[in-house]
């Protein structure tokens, strides 16, 4: 954009030591929570506050040794869990950086696209349409420029820039370009004036955040009655006011349901860090858990499906066609110059779109030493291209010349109207570019027009007295990854549909070598002459749309989304940002998308690789399987915990659990519910499903079945062991440490046949194993083994120590019960393809 006298900017070492000295360009209001924050909202967490009042209680009975112990499994629980907290916040945190607005500076005369926060006072940066500023500063050079400052001012209308006039953090460039020399940063901007904080990346409410609320607030209610209940029996039929209360808090520690909200941050906020190792970053959270659901995958043809790299592959004038790829330098027939000469009028001085850059990149290698290159001519006057007319025109000024030129470029139609062509030619140059968007060529007309010097220029493009000049094809290859990843879109029961700008045949072509169904196509005049009724046919059976204008992307989400479709949409200009924001998930590209597009997007390529669209909608089915999985063995562990809570009361046996277990099994529960099952592989053929329905609930009856059955499967094995080694005479000591450890083996048995959805073969339950699951379940019987086999720490948790038989009968007993939860698993789970779908 700079002419070749411009200053080049800062250089990298300068600008290195000044962001040192001067701090980062951010407002300094960090999201990040601090670790004394962390431990606070712990403490305030009904898990703790009624592990304090267990302590309390046993301060008040004497039981001082009692308090202690249970005082130190608080100190572990909550380490546990800040530590948890931490990790969670740390990928949050790293989304959160990559999120933040990018800035394109001058660096040592080199554009470089640069973070945001990295830019420095006295740095060059580089504006375009789209961008949002990164820093207050002097525009040096502004062409058509013009920004929205609505928040800082509230006023939504364009501002129009000139050289000399100021732009500031924050605010939008709605057209045009500029140079800009920073001179504010940071806290010392106007918008860090007012303390706005910038930060964007937030756990979003949502269908399944709310479905998890709804399950918690009901498993509360149920858990308090469950306690009043038990606090209300105990005492009635023992007469022991502290102990009822502490039996009344013991069950309450097991029903709690503290682990969901846990669950669900810490299953989103890794897989958006896993997303963002693959180059696909989250923005909204809840976009995780919509991907599994995604049934249709509306994309643009330019720069998604193709490569973007244009190269100007045919000229055509009249009859006459040149296939432009195997020319050598200055090698191009004179008859082609003048046509080559107003593509490159009609375009950008330093353009941005990769089909302007085509035209210069061509004009430098075969007009070079011409008269048909003219940098000494004043761009006076740009026509834009519009929804109404696909068009666009320059007109340059020549010093003295008695008459301005005009170059015009568009849509050949649009092209062919300008001139006023008769009908024969009309259709001849139709059936031409016909020809070329065969090819999968993207097809340009070019005119040309002359304006008296002096005189006041029209209003309309269509007030030149145009000439039509010729036809231009581009090319545009298919990216490499763009077939298989479709294909791999179709065995996932998704849809994916083409929108395009471009000629319906260039839009066929391109849809034929990416595996779309081509056989219809339906242009953007067509969609508007539709009928609702045949709209909606049509976005039901068309999977190619050309000629599309912006708003109509708009309404062809819309028009997906009222027949049930849940609809992921690319894009990358300023203004695809509505149909973005409008789909249930936005994609823009991050590397040649506008900010504008990114900040309505819920996800971001940053590489603008297609297949990482793929990769999203696998990671956010593997997201929801796993959390599914940990939703019914969070469920089912809980469930012997109120078996052990209730019944010794009912039958009038000695209490087996105390807070003190409750505490211990929290530690047993707490990773494997989030980490063990968060980091579980994907079931091999996830993509070969159809996607998960909208309204499909998080446990269907089914499998809150399937939770119970296994719970009531440990408690049967729990307390049968109980009650018989009491009828036996054993001493109660005993009793409780067996029925303990039976305890904690089932559920840590119970991990094996919950890593996945379906039924399996015995020898698949050990196959595939984590090394978190390895470590969980070999930490846990570890912790078992010492509790009740140490003299001392069994006396700890009242229990006497069992000797080795008695410890592997107890253990294996509830190693045992993994037939069990496998055959109950095989009745909820069909051995059906569909059915086995989590």
């Amino acid at each position: 954009m700079p002419p070749s006298d411009a200053p080049t900017g800062l250089d990298a070492a300068t600008a290195a030591q000044r962001l040192r000295a001067e701090g980062p360009n951010d407002l300094g209001t960090s999201q990040r929570r601090t670790l004394r924050a962390m431990a606070w909202d712990v403490v305030r967490e009904p898990m703790f506050l009624l592990l304090l009042g267990a302590g309390g209680i046993y301060l008040a009975m004497g039981d001082a040794h009692e308090a202690l112990i249970l005082l130190g499994f608080v100190v572990v629980i909550m380490a546990i869990t800040v530590l948890q907290e931490r990790r969670t916040d740390n990928a949050l945190t790293a989304l959160r950086d990559l999120s933040s607005p990018r800035a394109l500076v001058l660096r040592g005369g080199a554009p470089v696209r640069i973070a945001g926060r990295e830019v420095v006072r006295e740095d060059l940066l580089l504006l375009a349409e789209g961008d949002r500023i990164a820093a207050d500063g002097t525009l040096v050079q502004a062409h058509e420029l013009a920004t929205n400052e609505s928040m800082l001012t509230g006023e939504s209308e364009p501002v129009a820039k000139q050289p000399g006039q100021a732009v500031f953090a924050g605010t939008l460039v709605v057209s045009g370009q500029g140079l800009v020399r920073v001179s504010a940063v940071g806290r010392r901007t106007e918008l860090g004036r007012i303390g706005q904080s910038l930060d964007t990346v937030a756990l979003q409410a949502s269908p399944l955040r709310e479905e998890m609320a709804r399950l918690t607030r009901r498993l509360v209610f149920v858990g308090l009655a469950l306690c009043a209940l038990l606090v209300v029996l105990f005492w009635a039929l023992r007469g022991d006011a502290l102990q009822a209360v502490l039996a009344g808090i013991t069950l309450a520690m097991g029903i709690l349901p503290q682990e969901l909200p846990v669950i669900m941050i810490v299953f989103l906020a890794l897989a958006a860090r896993r997303l963002a190792a693959q180059q696909v970053l989250t923005r909204r959270l809840n976009a995780v858990e919509t991907l599994g659901q995604t049934s249709v995958l509306c994309v643009d043809k330019t720069g998604t499906l193709t490569q973007n790299r244009m190269a100007v592959a045919a000229l055509c004038i009249a009859e006459h066609e040149l296939d432009t790829q195997a020319l050598a330098a200055d090698s191009l027939p004179e008859a082609f110059h003048e046509l080559l000469e107003y593509a490159v009028l009609a375009s950008e001085i330093d353009p941005h779109d990769p089909m302007e850059q085509a035209f210069h990149r061509m004009a430098a290698e075969h007009l070079r030493d011409t008269e048909h290159l003219h940098p000494e001519w004043l761009l006076a006057r740009e026509y834009e291209l519009s929804p109404q007319l696909l068009a666009m025109s320059h007109l340059w000024r020549d010093g003295g010349a008695a008459e301005d030129t005009v170059a015009a470029k568009g849509a050949p139609e649009a092209v062919a109207d300008l001139c006023h062509l008769p009908a024969a030619e009309h259709a001849a140059v139709s059936a031409q570019a016909a020809r070329l968007a065969d090819r999968g060529l993207r097809v340009l007309g070019v005119a040309k027009a002359r304006h008296p010097s002096g005189q006041e220029w029209p209003g309309l493009q269509h007030d030149f007295a145009f000439e039509w000049l010729g036809l231009v094809g581009l090319a545009d290859p298919l990216r490499p990854e763009v077939p298989e990843a479709i294909a791999q879109c179709h065995q996932a029961g998704i849809r994916v549909v083409m929108i395009t700008g471009d000629h319906p045949r260039t839009a066929r072509a391109i849809a034929a070598q990416a595996g779309i169904a081509h056989e219809r196509v339906v242009t953007g005049d067509a969609m508007a002459a539709m009928p609702p009724a045949a709209l909606a046919d049509a976005v039901r059976q068309v999977s190619v749309f050309a000629r599309i204008k912006p708003h109509q992307k708009l309404a062809l989400v819309e028009a997906l989304q009222a027949q049930g479709e849940v609809v992921a949409m690319t894009g990358d200009g300023v203004n695809d940002a509505p149909a973005l924001k409008a789909a249930h998930i936005g994609i823009a590209m991050g590397q040649r998308g506008t900010d504008v597009a990114r900040e309505a997007a819920a996800l971001v390529l940053l590489h603008d690789n297609f297949a990482a669209i793929v990769q999203a909608v696998h990671r956010g089915r593997q997201t929801f399987a796993n959390l599914r999985q940990a939703m019914i063995y969070t469920l089912a562990v809980h469930v012997p915990i109120i078996g052990l809570a209730l019944l010794p009361v009912l039958f009038g046996w000695p209490l087996v659990l105390a807070p003190l277990h409750i505490a211990f099994l929290e530690l047993v529960i707490d990773p494997a519910c989030s980490i063990v099952f968060e980091a579980e592989g994907a079931a091999a053929n996830l993509m070969q499903r159809p996607p998960r329905r909208a309204d499909e609930p998080l446990l269907p009856g089914r499998l809150l079945g399937l939770s119970l059955l296994q719970g009531c499967a440990v408690t049967a094995a729990v307390v049968g062991l109980y009650a018989a080694l009491l009828g036996r005479g054993e001493p109660p000591g005993l009793a409780s440490a067996a029925a303990f450890a039976v305890l904690v083996a089932g559920n840590a048995a119970l991990i094996l046949p919950s890593r996945s959805g379906a039924a399996s073969g015995w020898r698949s339950l050990w196959q595939g194993l984590t090394p978190v699951s390895l470590w969980v379940l070999g930490g846990t019987l570890a912790a078992l083994t010492a509790i009740t086999t140490v003299p001392w720490l069994a006396g700890a948790f009242k229990f006497l120590p069992l000797s080795p038989a008695q410890w592997l009968g107890a253990v294996g007993t509830g190693l045992a019960l993994v037939t069990v939860f496998e055959a109950a698993k095989r009745w909820a789970w069909p051995r059906t393809p569909a059915d086995q779908a989590p």
